[in-house]
């Protein structure tokens, strides 16, 4: 960066609070399109530095700097998707979105949490239903101009006309893009129980886990659920889905056998009650669920140590 972009000395930027308070609709946009706080935090980091790359009298002729910003933004992380696919494609085992602690959670096993101080950046994510877990890993589905004409326009609200200048396509392109996208998010949906009947069952998930009731899990779990876990060949997790309520429920029996001293803990995890599993007092596990009729048909567990930095306690 050079000083002729920066604020002149002494001399108040008018346009600095407006350009960062676009921080947060950033990283938000760019959470729901990467999956990846860690990475979404650099897609911002990035866009910045192109705003400041520039002279004053280019960023002054910019007539709508939030525009400008959601649309380097934007490209940045569809360039991020195209070359995610080819590096998930080495990735060890299972790629699951990273997941989301809730701001009071993050806030208080931070550093000044308990006076309140803001925590960057997961206190800017919004909680709603396009992180829930589920969401997520449909998006993962989708082609990147798909993710992003859909997260655009469906989730942001931007007509297909700003759209289009992002995914360098027509705006007939985009909603068709849109379109495809809804698709894949209508054939995946399942019904959404109330939070409190969602934690009720988690609990009773919690309770038998701990007491290696088998036959209590089994009873908590689909017949036709699946549990995928993500290490990315950092630490130990099964490398493909587990299928089947009961072999789940025996695979999850077999672990806490295997980890003496293992604590679990009842929080949400993307907006939705999940489990925590800490060791020795740091998080190791952070498991997301899908439900469907009081009954558990997705676990996604993440045991990768770069996407659990978070809920580091």
């Amino acid at each position: 960066m050079t000083t002729r972009s920066e604020p002149e000395i002494g001399r108040p930027d008018a346009s600095l609070s407006a350009i960062m308070s676009e921080r947060r609709q950033l990283i938000n946009l760019a959470y729901r399109l990467l999956g990846s706080l860690a990475e979404a935090e650099d897609a911002v980091q990035e866009t910045y530095v192109r705003w400041y790359a520039m002279s004053r009298q280019q960023q002054e002729a910019i007539e709508s700097p939030g525009a400008w910003l959601t649309k380097v933004a934007g490209r940045i992380c569809l360039d991020l998707l195209g070359s995610a696919r080819a590096r998930r494609e080495n990735y060890v085992g299972e790629w699951i979105p990273e997941p989301l602690p809730d701001r009071t959670e993050w806030m208080n096993g931070r550093p000044g949490g308990d006076r309140g101080e803001p925590a960057d950046p997961a206190d800017r994510i919004t909680l709603d239903e396009s992180v829930d877990m589920a969401f997520l890993v449909v998006l993962e589905s989708m082609t990147p101009a798909e993710r992003v004409a859909f997260i655009l326009h469906d989730v942001f609200r931007y007509p297909f006309t700003e759209v289009a200048a992002i995914v360098g396509r027509t705006p007939a392109a985009c909603r068709q893009l849109a379109s495809s996208a809804r698709r894949r998010i209508r054939a995946a949906a399942a019904p959404v129980a109330p939070t409190t009947r969602q934690a009720c069952v988690i609990r009773d998930f919690k309770h038998a886990w701990e007491a290696k009731d088998i036959a209590a899990l089994v009873g908590l779990l689909d017949p036709d659920a699946t549990m995928i876990a993500d290490g990315g060949g950092r630490v130990g997790a099964v490398l493909r889905p587990v299928a089947g309520g009961e072999r789940i429920a025996r695979y999850i029996s077999e672990i806490g056998g295997k980890a003496p001293g293992l604590t679990l803990l009842e929080r949400s995890a993307n907006g939705r009650p999940g489990l925590v599993a800490q060791h020795g007092g740091v998080t190791v596990t952070v498991a997301a669920f899908g439900l469907a009729d009081d009954r558990i048909t997705r676990i996604w567990a993440v045991r990768n140590p770069e996407k659990l930095r978070p809920w580091t306690m």
